[in-house]
């Protein structure tokens, strides 16, 4: 009976699960600050540990020289492009606020409707009466609007100082996982182990799967193409080149590709009469809107293809819940969470019987009762 009441001590089991409680909020509130800089960093080692592995057995298997040169190669390739890419995009949006909060948007003529033989001033008139009967008082309800979006995703990449501070702890976090990696690897695992046994250890291994397939397939992509296209419209004279990067950048995140953004640069390039650089432009064009269909395939070995609506929320919602490191992290966290619960769903066969003979099944057994009830 003494035995029995020490196990079933209620108290004892309250105050162990609220000191619990209570030690994982006070971790959770110390590392806060840390969080988003430490996944950037474990996102990015996960992504490139192969390659560190591979530049170690060059340098006569030192880590120490291994971890020196994925730092440099960080700085190089990752750390100085984003932050001129942030800094140019703060300094080249204030124009690009002004204009869209001054009130000056106009509503275009469009008089080279004129041009079209047999209906060109059909169209022009109606265009125009369209106007006229309240065109202009739509554009200016829609002005705000314009300006409150415009403002927004330039206040997201505006807390350049945020930004910059969680780049410094990717980097750190980077050299410390890249350090220590497999120590860090295998104390995750064993964790999972314990909390739900082979399944947690599947889980944690089919997470990295998953991170990798988005840092190298989606994100290394996306940048790829974006600055290659964005090298184009610099060399065509397009104005604005820096931001048209960045947002042509965000529309490679989210698989519409760079094409949303040349498209109209070429448009502009040929309107204006500069026909040799258009010309050049869409060969450009058609070079880094095709690149994806080559590099997608060559960076996702592993074939841990992820839908198109799935990459799009990832980026929308990182935008909208961390800003711009966001739009990284979004697409990595839906894709983990749908990989495993792809995985948990595949442990069972799907149904195989035919959806009308299942309904019947379900009338009949709704019908029974009934039947019973009357006779």
């Amino acid at each position: 009976m003494k035995n029995l009441q020490r196990g079933m001590d209620l108290p004892q089991m309250l105050f162990s699960l609220l000191f619990i409680m209570v030690m994982t909020v006070a971790c959770f509130w110390v590392v806060q600050p840390f969080i988003l800089g430490f996944a950037w960093a474990s996102m990015v080692v996960i992504a490139t540990w192969p390659l560190m592995i591979k530049i170690q057995s060059w340098l006569w298997g030192r880590r120490s020289l291994a971890v020196i040169a994925m730092t440099l190669i960080l700085i190089l390739l990752f750390i100085i492009p984003i932050a001129l890419l942030v800094n140019s995009l703060i300094d080249n949006s204030a124009p690009v606020i002004e204009w869209a909060t001054s009130g000056h948007i106009q509503i275009p003529q469009l008089s080279w409707l004129h041009e079209i033989p047999l209906v060109g001033d059909k169209l022009y008139a109606s265009y125009h009466k369209l106007i006229a009967g309240g065109g202009s008082a739509l554009m200016t309800k829609v002005q705000p609007y314009i300006g409150q979006t415009t403002g927004f995703f330039v206040a997201q990449a505006g807390h350049f100082g945020r930004f910059m501070m969680h780049l410094g702890l990717m980097l750190l976090f980077s050299m410390l996982l890249y350090w220590r990696g497999e120590q860090a690897g295998n104390g995750i695992r064993h964790f999972a182990y314990r909390m739900s046994g082979r399944r947690g250890d599947a889980a944690v291994l089919l997470a990295a799967q998953a991170i990798r397939a988005v840092a190298l397939g989606v994100v290394v992509t996306a940048l790829v193409q974006g600055v290659l296209g964005g090298i184009g419209l610099a060399i065509s004279g397009i104005p604005y080149a820096t931001l048209l990067t960045v947002v042509m950048i965000l529309f490679c995140l989210i698989q519409l590709g760079p094409l949303p953004v040349l498209i109209p640069a070429i448009i502009w390039l040929y309107w204006s009469g500069d026909t040799t650089w258009g010309t050049v432009l869409v060969i450009w064009s058609c070079v880094v809107g095709t690149l994806d269909n080559v590099l997608r395939p060559m960076l996702i070995r592993m074939g841990a293809d992820l839908p198109m609506i799935l990459i799009l929320s990832g980026v929308i919602g990182g935008l909208l819940a961390f800003g711009m490191i966001g739009l990284f992290i979004g697409p990595v966290v839906l894709a983990v969470s749908y990989r495993l619960v792809a995985v948990w769903m595949h442990e069972t066969p799907p149904p195989d019987e035919d959806p009308q003979d299942v309904v019947e099944e379900l009338a009949e057994i709704e019908s029974e009762p009934v039947e019973h009830h009357h006779s």
